[in-house]
């Protein structure tokens, strides 16, 4: 399969980090510090896992019995202990865990460590009091405001496992995991705010447990005090009247490290969403440990990451390894582009934000608008710039280096999967970053590109992007369906899979060209989806774009391109004719579009990732397949 499909390296530069970013690396010196992870892999997880408090010890960090491992054997833990009451209970007591802000700067909520382990601790009780007991699956399909935080929190304080589904999801997507898991509690809102328009909730959720029959209560947050939605006491119950009574206190539940912590659903590029199962004693170890390491985090940053709490990296770095760590978080119900394009940019001044972890989509929705936005805004007080979703394309990398960081930020791309729980690769501080580059294992981590054999590819040619070692926070299963679980280990006998494609430098650095099943094939020659569509980018006129392959006689493929033009720019045959020649110049002409197509926006999915396969399917005249992660 990469035989043939050599990528050019030698045009990306290499960007070295500012004097002051290298002191303060937490490895120092990264071939030092991962190769002694190497020489004792349990030893340094065991080592990271005892910087948290557990109530009781593990007998053996791992026990790996492929494709199945355990983690911090019989240890003892709640992974609620480590985020809330290690803090409320130290100097922390009175630090600011949350910071949330609505759509209009009239509503903001702040909660201090202490006052969110309260809140957390009501809620688990009123949770009690429906029945809820350790083990039982409970479904949030909330807004993001703190209740939605403090529900996730509260089933973990009991023991009950949680599914979170974004609240962007209709009635059959939500009806569809509420079912998977037999939930036996569903928590919502009567709505939330998106563009200055109130988006009903309730009313999903009641077409959605229609023929769902292990729902026995729903739970609902009603933020209209003015005009409140009717409650039927039946079946719901009122958030706040839940807590009505109940104590502030609440010993959290002793979890075994491989008891599940939650269920969150994924869709693959084929099949029906999967319930991807993480457990709480490594997932805990894993999304601490990375938090803390490859964001630099220290006690007097302002932490925001972008991603709903609905999507694994709002799991991870959203909330638990951010509150793991005893960090100072904002969360928002705000849209980056309304009502204008400087939304992010005034919070970031407001609330003085350190650290900003965000998509490439969005970066590229930024640079469309121009660098009038932020230049606006004081943006000094940033100091780390994160990435995570899909590729940061090389232009989109110099202009969140050069606009948004002033070119002092260093930017921690990464690439991890809901499967993975954690992240896998990145360029640690202080590491010389190379745009287009994600960067390198993580020490923890064993990865490599090979080909479909296992064997390892030269630098520069192509090839599949596997993890050849088990790690913390890796899945344990998918929901009731193991079998579907192996098929990550079995594609490449000894590896993990990830299906994404990628590229080796001679340094090291891996390029994370796009999924394996994105592979355009052109008369012999294997085409990334991600490589192209970079190099329609790089033109000043392109905002986004998405490429797919479109069957042929003669070439087996042809290539069609869709393009989303930057403000301001008119599409027409001038401009696809320069189109084709700027690809031509920067790939060669086997990647050249055969088709150019010019739209207003791209099928996406909620977490930002452009689905091909839809565009592909809709030009071919085919079932999209399963479609509910797309985004409306």
């Amino acid at each position: 399969m990469a035989e043939n499909f050599n990528v050019r390296l030698n045009e990306a530069k290499y960007y070295t980090p500012e004097a002051s970013c290298r002191e303060q690396s937490w490895i120092g010196d990264y071939n030092r510090a991962y190769q002694a992870f190497l020489a004792d892999p349990d030893g340094f997880w065991d080592s990271a896992a005892r910087e948290l408090e557990w109530f009781q010890p593990w007998d053996q960090v791992r026990e790996w019995e492929y494709p199945h491992a355990r983690w911090f054997v019989n240890a003892k833990l709640n992974i609620t202990y480590n985020c809330l009451d290690r803090h409320a209970h130290s100097q922390r007591r009175n630090k600011v865990a949350l910071m949330w802000r609505g759509e209009t700067e009239d509503e903001e909520r702040i909660l201090t460590y202490r006052q969110l382990l309260q809140e957390v601790c009501r809620f688990a009780n009123g949770l009690s009091r429906l029945g809820v007991r350790k083990g039982d699956r409970v479904c949030i399909y909330m807004p993001v405001v703190p209740e939605q935080i403090v529900a996730m929190l509260a089933c973990a304080r009991i023991g009950a496992i949680h599914t979170v589904v974004f609240g962007g999801f209709g009635v059959s997507a939500l009806n569809q995991r509420i079912r998977g898991t037999a939930a036996k509690v569903v928590i919502t809102a009567d709505f939330t705010y998106r563009r200055g328009k109130a988006i009903p909730l309730k009313n999903i959720v009641e077409e959605a447990v229609v023929k769902a029959p292990s729902v026995e209560r729903i739970v609902i947050l009603r933020r209209d005090a003015e005009k409140p939605v009717e409650i039927h006491p039946e079946m719901e119950v009122d958030y706040h009247d839940l807590m009505n009574g109940v104590g502030r206190e609440c010993p959290p539940e002793p979890m075994d490290a491989e008891d599940p912590l939650f269920i969150l659903y994924t869709s693959g590029t084929t099949g029906s969403p999967k319930g991807i199962v993480h457990a709480c004693g490594g997932y805990m170890v894993g999304t601490y440990y990375t938090t803390k390491h490859i964001f630099d985090v220290k006690d007097s940053d302002i932490y925001w990451c972008t991603a709903d709490p609905g999507w694994i990296t709002g799991h991870s770095y959203g909330v638990y390894g951010p509150l793991l760590n005893g960090a100072t978080c904002l969360i928002t119900e705000t849209t980056p582009d309304y009502p204008t394009p400087a939304t992010n940019w005034d919070l970031i001044e407001e609330y003085g934000v350190t650290i900003f972890y965000t998509a490439p989509t969005a970066i590229r929705m930024f640079m469309r608008v121009g660098e009038e936005w932020p230049n606006r805004y004081n943006l000094s007080s940033l100091r780390i710039l994160g990435s995570v979703g899909e590729p940061l394309n090389p232009e989109a990398f110099e202009w969140f280096y050069q606009t948004i960081g002033k070119g002092r930020c260093p930017i921690v791309d990464t690439w991890w999967q809901t499967e993975t729980g954690m992240q896998m690769l990145t360029t640690t501080i202080g590491e010389p970053m190379r745009p287009g580059f994600v960067g390198k294992p993580i020490p923890g981590v064993v990865a490599d590109v090979v080909d479909k054999t296992g064997k390892p590819v030269p630098p520069g040619t192509g090839g599949l992007l596997v993890i050849k070692e088990p790690w913390p926070s890796m899945m344990r299963t998918i929901w009731n369906d193991d079998e579907r679980y192996c098929k990550y280990w079995d594609t490449i006998p000894g590896c993990y899979t990830a299906a994404d494609l990628a590229v080796k430098d001679e340094d090291g650095y891996i390029m994370v060209i796009g999924r394996s099943d994105d592979l355009i094939v052109v008369a012999g020659h294997n085409i990334g989806t991600a490589e192209v569509e970079s190099a329609l980018v790089s033109h000043e006129a392109v905002a986004e774009a998405a490429v797919i392959g479109k069957p042929d006689a003669l070439k087996g493929n042809t290539i069609k391109a869709f393009v989303i033009l930057r403000d301001g720019r008119q599409p027409g045959d001038k401009l696809k004719n320069d189109l084709t020649y700027h690809v031509r110049l920067t790939l060669g002409p086997i990647a050249i579009p055969s088709e150019i197509e010019f739209v207003r926006s791209l099928p996406k999915t909620r977490s930002g990732k452009i689905m091909r396969r839809v565009l592909k399917a809709q030009e071919l005249g085919m079932d999209p397949g399963d479609i509910s992660t797309l985004e409306e």
